[in-house]
């Protein structure tokens, strides 16, 4: 009997299993690649946390893999915080299926250790919680959502005291201790009476909202009189059917935004996300409905946030009446370049701006300008985070943080991607363009004029199950074995190795170079003409990812470039995976 099979007799078996799980386990006792797929591992800690199919098995979400993943985390603070029981742990979730369920059930194992546990009273962004965490000074905070995953997904994020994602070393000690949890089954748990009479479970209302409003009214860069000003900007807003329905409306009216429209059928929190294909705003469908919003009353910006309100897309008004959505590298650079031209020239030689690898070049090229230093990161929010935390004993300064993948944060009082903050410096800019005639379309040809036409692209394949996992693998590890010497026409310079922790140098040339960033599985090809590739499973999503970007004097010869690249790793990746199935 393989492992898989007795990690299904077991549950198959158990008293335990709840009347849910079980009717969900005997609908897919026949289907054996689906039973298999259940059980044939354990959720872990990705980019972005833990994160799956809702059902039973030791591959889902269910409330068993939460209150093994808790359990990993009270022995983790046990042996490694002062203080954690009066300190405590926050939680807040969002609006997907049995999201309150599971941050109860945090609570309930929490409460085993004597760990007191913050739970919102209703549905919350994850940057809410980050500032929660370090509002109350609590040792750890978990975030219980799939962001912009299907609705048949949920997950579980967890946050260490200074309100970040964990690090990739705190997360491996976590699973260490997770790992000693042998049977799910027999984890204790305290009811929520027996909690809230122990002092052990508090529900938080609306007095971390308040303080979270007062914080973000402090990162305008407009003065008084021109906040006390009535803003001619005309804004929709969606949240998707998520989180951020009060907070984004709240923090643009504490600026006199007051023309703000809503798609009202998606202010309502869904777990289905009825009105949208995705509840992702980096695919154009999910402004379907704030388009004809933004038609009725002629807007000039519109907003979406994801579900759990830390990703942002912006959509602009063009020259011929339609919409067209910014990308996450072109939105991270406009706000970059504003943020800098309205920040005191003083402070600039200690200012920091952070991206990822994967994120465009056009950033550096705008920071470098303004005499501000560039950190690159791997790609993951938590990598930010944590550089941030580092400049709290260096003294430097930081300014902004981006990912391409439609994550902003404009000030550290939050310690992850935040849409609530990029929202509201969006529709800042945006009115500030808009004084000066321009579109923020405009203002981006002008970035384009000054530092070059900088494109990117982005594709992906997703591949389910065992057998996709091992495709992944596969693909990635012949880009690190070949070492390709062209992509296309494009010749490489160099490959950047993140796995092996080098920089290998392509040609005459051969030399080796040691990269500071963590280890991670990406491999990433520097080519000529300032071009480049980078490959890299998915954290979070079954998927394989490769990003590409260019640059060139004009958009139509950036754009020649782009489609070489996306024509040349077509043929490499996408075709010999398809004629293979």
């Amino acid at each position: 009997m393989s492992t898989w099979e007795k990690r299904f007799q077991k549950w198959n078996e158990t008293e335990h299993l709840s009347e849910q799980l079980k009717q969900q386990l005997m609908e897919i006792q026949s289907n054996k690649p689906a039973l298999e797929d259940a059980f044939y591992e354990q959720l872990t800690f990705g980019t972005g946390g833990m994160r799956g199919l809702l059902g039973p098995g030791t591959n889902r979400m269910n409330i068993y893999t939460v209150r093994r993943a808790v359990k990993g985390l009270a022995y983790y603070i046990e042996k490694t915080s002062v203080n954690y029981k009066d300190r405590g742990v926050v939680v807040a979730y969002d609006s997907r299926h049995q999201s309150k369920e599971f941050a109860l059930e945090c609570a309930k194992v929490l409460g085993v250790h004597g760990i007191k546990t913050y739970i919102f009273d209703s549905i919350r962004p994850t940057p809410l919680l980050s500032y929660a965490v370090r509002y109350l000074g609590a040792v750890a905070g978990i975030m219980i959502t799939a962001s912009h995953n299907p609705p048949e997904y949920n997950g579980f994020k967890v946050y260490n005291e200074s309100g970040s994602q964990v690090s990739l070393e705190e997360a491996n000690e976590m699973i260490r201790f997770i790992e000693r949890v042998e049977d799910v089954f027999t984890i204790p748990v305290h009811d929520e009476e027996r909690l809230i009479a122990d002092n052990l479970l508090q529900w938080i209302e609306n007095e971390i909202d308040s303080a979270y409003l007062e914080q973000l009214g402090k990162i305008t860069k407009m003065d008084d009189e021109m906040i006390k000003e009535q803003k001619s900007l005309s804004i929709v807003f969606t949240p998707l059917h998520g989180t951020a329905q009060a907070l984004v409306p709240a923090g643009l009216k504490q600026l006199n935004f007051n023309k703000i429209a809503v798609v009202e059928e998606q202010m309502i929190p869904d777990p289905e996300f009825t009105t949208v294909e995705s509840p992702n705003p980096e695919e154009h469908q999910a402004f379907s409905e704030a388009i004809k919003v933004g038609n009725k009353v002629n807007a000039d910006v519109l907003l979406a946030t994801d579900p759990d309100a830390d990703r942002l897309g912006v959509a602009v008004k063009t020259s011929d009446g339609n919409y067209t959505v910014l990308t996450g590298n072109q939105l991270g650079a406009l706000l970059l370049d504003y943020i800098l031209k309205h920040t005191n020239e003083n402070v600039l030689p200690c200012a920091r701006m952070i991206k990822t690898i994967v994120t465009s070049e056009l950033g550096r090229a705008v920071a470098d300008h303004y005499g501000v230093e560039t950190i690159n990161t791997l790609t993951g929010f938590k990598y930010i985070g944590a550089k941030i935390n580092e400049f709290d004993a260096t003294g430097e300064s930081f300014v902004f943080g981006y990912e391409e993948s439609y994550g902003y944060l404009i000030s550290g009082f939050t310690r992850d991607k935040d849409a609530v903050q990029a929202s509201v410096m969006s529709c800042e800019m945006a009115q500030y363009w808009k004084n000066q005639g321009y579109s923020l379309l405009d203002a981006l040809h002008l970035l384009y004029e000054q530092h070059g036409f900088y494109m990117e692209g982005l594709s992906s394949l997703t591949l389910e199950g065992k057998e996709g996992q091992k495709q992944i693998a596969q693909v990635v590890e012949e880009f690190r074995t070949t070492k390709k010497t062209s992509i296309g026409s494009l010749e490489t310079k160099y490959i950047e190795d993140y796995k092996e922790g080098k920089r290998m140098y392509v040609g005459k040339n051969k030399k080796e170079e040691s990269l500071s960033l963590p280890e991670e599985n990406v491999v990433k090809y520097v080519l000529e003409d300032n071009s480049w590739i980078c490959l890299r499973p998915s954290g979070t999503e079954p998927k394989l990812k490769w990003y590409y970007g260019t640059c060139g004097e004009s958009e139509v010869i950036a754009k020649e470039k782009l489609i070489t690249l996306e024509e040349a790793m077509n043929e490499i990746i996408v075709q010999p995976l398809q004629l293979s199935k």
